[in-house]
């Protein structure tokens, strides 16, 4: 027989009457949470000193006593009314003034992870959201092709779908703040890009069966609203990844977005994803449309224009803090979490860093869920909150080598005449009550 210590005793004594409190205590959670969906629980504030004189713990609410909407309600889901204030916002500076050549912007304050809601996706318009009866919409290949080609929405529809997460950014994005800080929010100065799960097919496996010329060099996509935006997009790049999408993050595209189906470049300028899409002509030569002779080309310091160049720079910014979410309630020795997101139209995000004074210093954040290529990215570091004046930037960098350069860099490359393609390093002032102002350092 196996003889036991004392101490041995008096563990197994002690370690029984343990289980047996655990499982009574369990039992007695248990036990009241059932009593409580017959009767509320009666608290009593004496016991939890911590919650005394708090009525929202304290009193039962109208909800907790009464039935909810039934699931028959409203057959389209709504965001709770209490989030009244995240919306897209419009602004005069950006308008034709009656609003129909304008831009919503996306309120990428407000939103969690790196998937935008579709009724919050940034909209861009040149004529007005265009409504279209997709049983009459067709779509159109010709050109430098074997043979052309006029599909149905059911037609297209029958091709391999693929499904992949994408942002779209307006080259414009922070483009009014060229010559220095404009807006004192950040969804006005970074609002006009967000990032969807986007289904569709590949153009390239649509051209599997129609056959391309070997002098096809460019493809003209444009669209068939009252503005007939037309863009041109390089060979290369549509046999690459290039896709027509008609479903954004599970449902059919919103008219805002293109219905019934949209072009889609990922990584590359979002007036490419030439919305309402209806025809696609592939050339030898590029077509010089409005939209990439008038507009959308860079007017460097010598005067001369850069066109044809597409891809969205490497980019970030914090999100949190903000003029909108500002550190006004914190207290000192507070820990707080820094958050923003980061991109990349030439690959995919490799690293965050964070600098408290302007880019004399940097620290580098941790990246946080999906790091996808050609995707929002979300950075986050851990900060204990000191009650002293920052000026909080951030600066990435992709796969492809490319990092974030100054504003002065940019600058002294580019010039203040330009509004497009514009990713230098941007800046909170955070005050030492907390307030957040837009700045730029230019040292």
């Amino acid at each position: 027989m196996t003889k036991i210590s004392k101490a041995s005793e008096i563990e197994t004594i002690q370690s029984g009457r343990r289980d047996f409190f655990r499982k009574s205590a369990a039992f007695s959670v248990s036990a009241m949470a059932a009593a409580s969906v017959m009767a509320p629980v009666k608290i009593d504030a004496e016991e939890h000193k911590g919650l005394k004189g708090d009525p929202a713990i304290l009193e039962e609410k109208q909800w907790g006593t009464s039935f909810g909407y039934p699931v028959t309600y409203n057959r389209y889901g709504q965001p709770s009314p209490y989030e009244h204030n995240v919306t897209r916002r419009n602004t005069k500076l950006l308008s034709s003034g009656n609003w129909y050549a304008s831009i919503a912007m996306c309120p990428i304050q407000d939103l969690e992870g790196i998937i935008t809601p579709n009724g919050l996706f940034f909209s861009r318009c040149h004529g007005g959201t265009a409504e279209i009866d997709p049983n009459e919409h067709r779509l159109m290949i010709h050109g430098l092709v074997e043979k052309s080609l006029v599909l149905t929405m059911d037609e297209l529809k029958k091709y391999p779908k693929v499904s992949r997460v994408h942002f779209i950014e307006c080259p414009a994005n922070g483009g009014p703040e060229w010559r220095g800080p404009q807006f004192p929010a950040l969804q006005f100065a970074k609002g006009m890009m967000s990032c969807a799960e986007w289904t569709g097919v590949y153009i390239k496996d649509i051209l599997k069966d129609l056959g391309l010329k070997p002098n096809a060099r460019w493809m003209l996509a444009e669209g068939v609203d009252n503005s007939h935006m037309g863009r041109t997009v390089p060979i290369d790049k549509v046999l690459d990844d290039a896709m027509i999408v008609w479903a954004q993050n599970g449902e059919a595209l919103r008219p805002e977005q293109g219905y019934p189906i949209r072009l889609l470049v990922p990584g590359w300028e979002g007036n490419l994803c030439v919305k309402w899409l209806g025809r696609l002509e592939f050339a030898s030569e590029p077509f010089y449309a409005k939209e990439e002779t008038a507009k959308y080309t860079a007017l460097k310091k010598s005067g001369k224009a850069i066109q044809h160049f597409y891809a969205n720079e490497v980019n970030s910014v914090i999100t949190s803090p903000c003029p909108e979410k500002p550190w006004t309630d914190l207290k000192k020795g507070d820990i707080v979490e820094i958050e923003g997101l980061a991109w990349s139209g030439m690959g995919t995000i490799k690293g965050v860093d964070i600098s408290f004074d302007g880019g004399k210093n940097w620290v580098e954040a941790s990246l946080k869920g999906l790091v996808l290529p050609k995707a929002w990215t979300r950075f986050s570091y851990i900060y204990k909150y000191e009650g002293k004046p920052l000026l909080l930037s951030s600066r990435a960098r992709d796969d492809a080598g490319h990092i974030q350069p100054t504003v002065k860099h940019e600058r002294d490359v580019m010039g203040v005449e330009s509004v497009y393609h514009r990713n230098g390093i941007f800046t909170w002032e955070v005050t030492a009550k907390g307030e957040v102002n837009n700045v730029q350092v230019l040292s």
